[in-house]
C-alpha cells in the first residue's frame, strides 16, 4: 500500500471564507499516483473546517447567514472562550460544518457525486493556514 501526504497552504484575506480545493486535492492525487484508495482531506486549525458541497455562490451566501444565526461572531462578550481571543464563533461554526472529508479514489479520480467539489471554510482568517492531503491505497 502507498501513502502520500500533502500541506497545502492558504493566505485568507477575510475572516470568514469558503474556498474550492477540489482542484489542489486533484492535483495531490495525481502526484500520489495512487488509483484506488481513500484520500483524506482535514483542516489543521481548530477554526477552520473541510466539508463537501455545490460549489454555488447563493449557497455560500446562505451558509454564511445560517453559520451567523447559529453561531453570531458579535457581541463578543457572550462567549466564555473569549476572554484574550475573540473566536469562540469560529470554533462553534467550525464543529457544525466539519473537521474533514475522506473521498473514495477510483481510478485515479475522486469519486464524487453529482456537483460534489471539496472546500476549506474559514472561520477566523486574516492569516496563513493549511490544510493536509492524506491519500493511501495502491
Amino acid at each position: 500500500m502507498k501513502s502520500y501526504r500533502q500541506e497545502l497552504w492558504f493566505d485568507i484575506k477575510q475572516r470568514r471564507e469558503f474556498i474550492n480545493i477540489t482542484p489542489q486535492v486533484e492535483k495531490c492525487l495525481y502526484e500520489s499516483g495512487i488509483k484506488e484508495g481513500l484520500c483524506l482531506v482535514n483542516a489543521m486549525h481548530i477554526s477552520a473546517s473541510v466539508f463537501i458541497n455545490d460549489d454555488e455562490s447563493g449557497l455560500h451566501q446562505d451558509f454564511e447567514v445560517w453559520l451567523e444565526k447559529l453561531a453570531p461572531e458579535k457581541p463578543h462578550s457572550q462567549y466564555k472562550h473569549n476572554g484574550y481571543e475573540d473566536n469562540a464563533d469560529a470554533h462553534l461554526k467550525r464543529t457544525i460544518m466539519g473537521r474533514e472529508v475522506v473521498v473514495a479514489v477510483s481510478g485515479g479520480k475522486l469519486d464524487f457525486g453529482p456537483w460534489e467539489q471539496i472546500f476549506y471554510g474559514e472561520f477566523d482568517g486574516m492569516r496563513k493556514k493549511r490544510v493536509l492531503v492524506k491519500i493511501i491505497g495502491e
